[in-house]
């Protein structure tokens, strides 16, 4: 299943920063037909030549009524997404459901409300954007680790549940980008542009998942590894144990 850029018909969530900008314009850059920009505050959206839409993926009526509104979307991006940055033992709990609902539930909800009509233009292509915490846990961030997990497996399900009606159905992993969900994080981020430029490109050839850096990919190939080797690290600095 292949998707073609140039004339197809995209819709973007959380569309007014980030990645999510970014999808948005190169979209519009690689000749889409016509892009709804979507966020929870519409007004921050300002792209160019983007119809703009507001929606919050955590409310059901505000989904159906984007579905409702872009009847001929031919891709879905799913790129909304919070870090509340809470722990699972500890953390709030209302925050941890946040992070449910927004990368599972919300994107569920958007698959659902959309498959229809993906199907109906020819089935089309949806792309989630993931992060290399759906296969790695960091204390500080557990409550979106989990989350990712959840949005992986849901990535994998429904890919297997729309292949009948040709839907293309891809994953966007990455470590740490530029964007504002980052900001104050001194760690290597990837340039915004060229993980979504490889993410487009990705989608053009068909690819059920896309890896966008170096980190990401050596996360991915070391699943198969012992916990007790994944995690020696942390575990040794919880112990109060120091290794030489």
């Amino acid at each position: 299943m292949i998707m073609k850029i140039n004339g197809s018909i995209a819709l973007v969530t959380g569309a007014n920063r980030g990645l999510g900008r970014q999808f948005a314009q190169q979209l519009l850059d690689r000749g889409a037909a016509k892009v709804y920009a979507t966020a929870r505050r519409p007004e921050q959206v300002d792209i160019p030549g983007a119809e703009v839409l507001r929606l919050d993926i955590t409310d059901p009526a505000s989904v159906t009524a984007a579905a409702a509104a872009a009847g001929d979307v031919t891709l879905l991006v799913n790129n909304a997404g919070v870090a509340t940055r809470h722990d699972l033992v500890t953390g709030d709990l209302d925050r941890i459901r946040l992070e449910l609902n927004t990368s599972f539930y919300g994107t569920l909800a958007m698959v659902r409300a959309f498959a229809p009509v993906l199907a109906a233009g020819g089935g089309g292509a949806i792309l989630n954007v993931m992060s290399a915490m759906s296969w790695l846990s960091f204390v500080g961030a557990n409550a979106y680790g989990v989350a990712k997990a959840a949005e992986w497996s849901l990535t994998n399900g429904v890919r297997l549940e729309l292949a009948a009606q040709g839907t293309l159905v891809s994953g966007l992993h990455l470590a740490a980008a530029d964007t504002d969900m980052m900001a104050g994080q001194d760690v290597p981020k990837s340039d915004p542009a060229e993980v979504v430029s490889l993410a487009l490109d990705g989608i053009e050839a068909g690819l059920l998942e896309i890896i966008a850096d170096e980190q990401t990919a050596a996360i991915k190939a070391a699943l198969s590894a012992d916990p007790a080797v994944t995690y020696a690290g942390q575990l040794t600095v919880a112990s109060g144990q120091v290794t030489h």
